[in-house]
């Protein structure tokens, strides 16, 4: 296993089509149905970096700014904007086309976090992640602060040791 790795190494680009199965009686495609695809495609971003079995730990903030209709095409992008000891955030950004119209539409984005796991179901040491380029390195920063964030409303962290979170206040 690679000491280090960089984003690009955890790219993981997922199309689905939105079909009737898929859709609420407005003929939309059903929250929990993208969940799911956001799980998988994060997921493998995941795996893709650690060279492990991962499992989701967290998710952050997903709002639905668009909604993604029947027969739509669903784009989904996902990376490893930092690793931590065990685990690793990855981002994920969802677009939409409609074929016909000639539309495509930003309709979600969100942070998954996963834990790598080893062949006992135990976590594992991740590589390193190495930002390349600018928009990388302030996802990479800002990890830190979201895994604070994360972490003290889990009960986990005390505010008072969050530095990165208090550094922006001070």
């Amino acid at each position: 296993m690679s000491n280090s790795k960089s984003p690009q190494d955890s790219i993981v680009t997922m199309n689905e089509i939105v079909l009737p199965n898929d859709t609420n009686t407005l003929g939309n495609l059903m929250g929990g149905r993208l969940l799911h695809w956001m799980d998988i495609c994060a997921a493998i971003a995941a795996q893709k970096h650690s060279n492990q079995i991962v499992v989701t730990a967290a998710v952050d903030s997903v709002s639905f700014k668009e909604s993604i209709r029947l027969g739509d095409v669903v784009t989904l992008t996902s990376y490893v904007t930092r690793s931590f000891n065990s685990s690793m955030e990855v981002f994920i950004e969802v677009t939409a086309q409609s074929i016909p119209r000639g539309e495509i539409i930003k309709s979600n984005e969100a942070y998954y976090t996963f834990v790598a796991l080893d062949s006992r179901h135990k976590p594992c040491q991740v590589p390193e992640l190495i930002p390349q380029t600018e928009e990388e390195k302030l996802k990479f920063d800002g990890a830190l602060r979201r895994r604070q964030v994360r972490l003290i409303l889990a009960g986990k962290m005390k505010p008072e040791d969050a530095i990165e979170l208090k550094n922006l206040f001070v």
